[in-house]
């Protein structure tokens, strides 16, 4: 546990003495894409259907609109609470060239989000800027999410397989995706697919026999069930969807299905590579199997670490 105490109210949840926990890096090191900034220590969050707003006060943290059942339920896996970090980064810190990312983002933690909504978030972000996603994002949940409101504000939840599984071509386009618009059209209706696949399955077992082998193909985009694959199988099979590849399919794993050895590189991820550890040469999927065979289980964090530090230190190559 990375926190001594929990005390909950009737609308907010304060966390005492919480440790390796800095909401700024946390929200603004490139996994997540639906926050909005108050200060570097009030940020609000919709998440998993919910909207709260997180206060950190040095190593007090309150998270408000939420109570103790969404706590224990979602928020405590959500922020990785149950997870020592201050293990981690010792382990990481060992390489010197790293120990100077971790003490410099000493306060990221990997978030636990939702994967479908990763899998869209992840399509959008190919060839494209951070707020440009969060624009296309907000977009989306505007149109096909449900409505919350927060202190007279109102925010829109990230829309479900089946809200969004109408949704056309052309209204895709207007959120802003662009190239990316025919790719989402395709995984939603594969991610659909699967799902409707298994509801009638436990509704007429009866009608299906069939083994691994005569497995029908829409089950391969079912998401739990590629969630639960060792992490290179879940790697092949994320990249089934259409506009998922090495990069997208590793931010996918990494932030919403556990696998930690994911190594997401991106242009801030390669800068950093070039600048530290590879030669300017190397390609990028020699730099995540340099990077995996370097940090192993921990390969997700060394790269959250490195992301935040190349990006706000603007490590040019």
């Amino acid at each position: 546990m990375d926190f001594k105490e929990v005390i909950f109210k009737a609308d907010k949840v304060i966390i005492k003495e919480v440790k390796n926990f800095n909401i700024k890096q946390i929200l603004e090191c490139g996994q997540c894409f639906r926050w909005e900034k108050i200060s570097d220590t009030n940020y609000i969050i919709v998440a998993y259907s919910k909207v709260i707003e997180v206060v950190q006060n040095d190593d007090e943290v309150t998270i408000l609109n939420t109570n103790e059942e969404d706590f224990k339920k979602i928020w405590i896996k959500y922020f990785d609470l149950e997870t020592d970090y201050s293990t981690i980064k010792l382990e990481l810190a060992k390489d010197e060239i790293l120990k100077k990312s971790v003490q410099y983002g000493y306060g990221i933690r990997i978030l636990n989000q939702d994967s479908f909504e990763m899998l869209i978030s992840f399509i959008v972000s190919a060839r494209n800027s951070i707020p440009s996603i969060m624009k296309t994002i907000k977009k989306m949940s505007e149109q096909w999410g449900n409505e919350i409101e927060y202190k007279g504000k109102k925010y829109h939840t990230f829309p479900t397989p089946n809200a969004i599984k109408e949704a056309s071509l052309e209204e895709i386009q207007g959120t802003g995706a662009s190239f990316r618009s025919k790719y989402i059209i395709s995984t939603i209706e594969r991610v659909n697919g699967a799902i409707e696949l298994k509801e009638d399955m436990v509704l007429n077992p009866d009608k299906y026999n069939f083994t691994e082998e005569t497995r029908p193909e829409i089950l391969d985009y079912d998401l739990e069930y590629i969630k639960n694959l060792n992490d290179d199988s879940c790697h092949i099979a994320l990249q089934k969807f259409m506009g998922v590849g090495a990069k997208v399919a590793d931010c996918i794993m990494l932030f919403s299905m556990g696998k930690h050895s994911s190594f997401p590189v991106d242009v801030w991820i390669k800068r950093a590579m070039i600048h530290f550890y590879v030669a300017p040469d190397v390609t990028l999927p020699k730099m995540r199997i340099f990077a995996r065979n370097k940090f192993g289980s921990l390969s997700g964090l060394a790269q959250q670490y490195l992301f935040y530090y190349a990006r706000e230190n603007n490590i040019k190559v």
